[in-house]
């Protein structure tokens, strides 16, 4: 029978955010148990070697390395899954909820990748589903796409959600480091992990932006399909030339309405200074989101660490108990909005910034505008920097453009023989 006096919850996971989320409760308990009007139990927690948990904010009796303990316990209402990684935490979801338990998790990849069948099967089975710390540690996005923001179109959202990769860019931005420098000391912090790998590559703000596409649009994006590049091969003399043309360079995540298609990409951008996004340092994340109704807003916050994650974990808590206590189910299957088709089209049209390494000698800069001209790719601005060695780099900022036309012209500017490298390649973020 439902115990609406008190509430029984059981953990899967007891790393960084499992210890916040047992923190929040020790150090909070009254004002969580006054808000809820009931209490709230932590019954079991499930670790790999319980003998390793004689000395934590918690009993050691609550340990166990039985999954079963906490998912087959009739006693057992909400499961909270903070395990990361794929498997075994997607089958425990699923055996959780066919178990009729309410199911939070701050796991992005499982609810990028499987997040479609996991909300159908927690509907099948009247429970809820929630993952507002999946995305962005702390900061509300979740709830304020699907709550506060319900009445409005989303017409674009543009976000800084990796804490690593934005720390990293940070310092070699303030402080001249290189990039394997900042990573060191991203690592050395605890910002980085010992493989950084899935933060640098651009997987984990793919992840997120999957989730944040489905959410805000209904459209389900398989994250390996989107367009994804990382920072690996942003150096600090990018930084400098983006700094001398009035732009940071930060690892953006997007997904922008485009007529009756979505384009959905990370990429490093060249954010203007007078953007909000351009202020957003270190590890801290922010999601600059535009609706009809609502105009442009930006959600600013830390986006990972033990206790905002683990404030996000409790908020999806205190959801979910004011609907056991309720027992009015609320649907988690999101339906495609606006006649969108499932899948994206590729980035769309973008402002870039192309650096190129030319040889210094009259002509070259002629050639290399006309082969953009030549294939629609207009020119909002051009750049020489260095000036008499035999090669100087030569900067383009494009207007807005469509990938093809300028990987064409890129095509044919590499063949001229004053072109010795096209070094980089960045998107621009538009100033509004």
């Amino acid at each position: 029978m439902t115990q609406l006096n008190n509430i029984v919850v059981g953990l899967l996971g007891f790393g960084n955010i499992g210890k916040g989320f047992a923190t929040v409760l020790e150090e909070n308990k009254a004002q969580i148990e006054s808000t809820l009007g009931c209490g709230i139990t932590i019954k079991k927690i499930l670790v790999r070697e319980p003998d390793k948990y004689k000395n934590t904010i918690v009993p050691e009796t609550l340990f166990t390395a039985n999954a079963d303990e906490i998912l087959t316990d009739p006693e057992i209402q909400i499961v909270i899954e903070l395990i990361g990684g794929v498997q075994p935490a997607c089958d425990y979801i699923t055996k959780a909820l066919k178990q009729g338990k309410h199911v939070v998790t701050a796991n992005k990849a499982v609810i990028a990748l499987h997040g479609k069948e996991l909300f159908a099967l927690a509907d099948k089975n009247s429970v809820s589903m929630r993952f507002e710390a999946s995305v962005g540690g702390g900061i509300p996005i979740i709830a304020s796409l699907t709550k506060s923001l319900a009445a409005n179109e989303i017409e674009e959202i543009v976000g800084i959600i990796n804490g690593t990769t934005n720390y990293i860019l940070t310092r070699m931005d303030q402080e001249g480091m290189s990039f394997e420098d900042a990573l060191a000391e991203a690592q050395a912090k605890g910002f980085a992990e010992a493989d950084p790998t899935s933060d640098i590559e651009g997987e984990d703000a793919a992840f997120k932006l999957s989730i944040l596409t489905h959410v805000a649009f209904g459209v389900d994006v398989n994250p390996g399909d989107m367009p994804c590049v990382g920072i690996g091969q942003i150096s600090e003399k990018e930084i400098d030339f983006a700094k001398q043309l009035g732009y940071k360079i930060k690892l953006l995540a997007t997904v922008r309405k485009n007529g009756g298609s979505l384009d959905v990409h990370v990429h490093p951008t060249l954010v203007p200074f007078e953007h909000p996004l351009a202020a957003v340092n270190n590890e801290f994340n922010a999601l600059y989101v535009r609706g009809n109704a609502v105009g442009e807003l930006m959600l600013y916050g830390k986006g990972a660490g033990p206790l905002p994650t683990a404030s996000a974990v409790w908020s999806d808590v205190l959801e979910v108990v004011k609907i056991v206590r309720s027992q009015i189910h609320e649907t988690n299957t999101i339906s495609i909005k606006n006649g969108f088709k499932p899948g994206i089209i590729g980035s769309g049209s973008n402002a870039y910034y192309i650096r190129l390494q030319v040889t210094d000698q009259p002509g070259v800069l002629g050639k290399i505008s006309t082969a953009f001209g030549r294939n629609n790719v207009s020119l909002e601005s051009v750049v020489q920097r260095g000036r008499g060695g035999k090669s100087v780099p030569l900067i383009f900022i494009t207007h807005e453009a469509e990938w093809d036309r300028l990987d064409a012209a890129l095509n044919e500017i590499k063949k001229l023989s004053t072109v010795e490298e096209v070094a980089s390649i960045l998107m621009v973020q538009r100033r509004s």
